[in-house]
């Protein structure tokens, strides 16, 4: 399949059927300068793994984290932000997201525990509204120091709405509890590269399938290696990603230009700064 790169002016339509025309943009930048082209109120769905903050935290602790294990996220560099530039670049992204989501729109972010409080504080001084903290339980972790201590197994997730206190919810009747469990991410997923913190295809559809609905727009600031998006788009959602870093962004593209099939053709948008391009808003 044929990868093309679009400055921001260019528009990418790819038809899933003939009746529905969907757009999977693939923005490889700063989420806080792409986010403002966006057009307002235009997104049902933000389903995003924004950075922890805790990478100074693991280097304090003296962990031997980055020895027993190659792929570790504290040493990656992406995480190394202080308390402070952390809840500044996190102020930024809630202040965009208010502005982009629809009325009713839905915002998960998953979290880890000991910055939720502080998350939360940040969501609802920009006009979102808590609905509840849930956890993700994984059911292989990775049983590191296990005759030390407690294995690490959960991940915390934040829901919120915003301008309404409900938004989609499709559970169909049925009781769905805020925890969730599915094993890490398989061997399968990471086939075109791994990223630290990939969260499974699996876990992802949950919440694409509860809180939008077909053809809804999903976005995905902080897209690392694209899960959020190819749960979306084989949920015959539309999808819009953004990812600072080239590796991951191609490991994001190469996995949804897989979901689309060999018939189609994704255009991605890399190293434009939006100041410097005419975008005339993405929808």
């Amino acid at each position: 399949m044929e990868t093309t790169t679009e400055k921001a002016s260019d528009s990418l339509k790819i038809g899933m059927t003939a009746e529905d025309t969907f757009e999977p943009r693939l923005i490889n930048g700063d989420c806080l300068d792409w986010l403002r082209t966006l057009a307002g109120s235009s997104v049902d769905l933000i389903l995003t793994d924004p950075p922890y903050n805790l990478g100074q935290f693991m280097r304090d602790r003296a962990t031997n984290l980055k020895a027993m294990r190659e792929n570790y996220f504290g040493a990656a560099g992406w995480d190394d932000s202080d308390c402070n530039q952390w809840a500044e670049t996190m102020n930024g992204f809630l202040s965009e997201a208010a502005r982009v989501l629809k009325p009713g729109g839905s915002l998960v972010v998953f979290m880890a525990v000991i910055k939720v409080e502080t998350f939360v504080r940040l969501a609802q001084e920009n006009g979102f509204y808590y609905k509840t903290t849930g956890t993700w339980h994984k059911l292989n972790p990775m049983p590191r120091n296990m005759n030390l201590h407690f294995i690490n197994s959960t991940e915390s997730w934040i829901y919120f709405t915003y301008g309404a206190r409900t938004g989609t919810f499709n559970n169909c009747g049925h009781a769905v509890h805020d925890f969730f469990e599915t094993p890490v991410t398989p061997r399968n997923e990471r086939s075109y590269g791994k990223h630290p913190t990939q969260k499974p295809v699996g876990l992802m559809e949950q919440f694409v399938g509860l809180l939008s609905n077909p053809g809804d727009l999903v976005l995905d600031p902080f897209m690392g290696s694209g899960s959020s998006g190819v749960a979306a788009l084989e949920a015959g959602r539309r999808f819009c990603g953004i990812e600072v870093d080239p590796y991951y962004f191609d490991i994001a593209s190469k996995r949804m230009r897989e979901v689309m099939g060999n018939d189609r053709q994704l255009k991605s948008r890399r190293d434009s700064h939006p100041d410097e391009e005419s975008t005339g808003g993405i929808r």
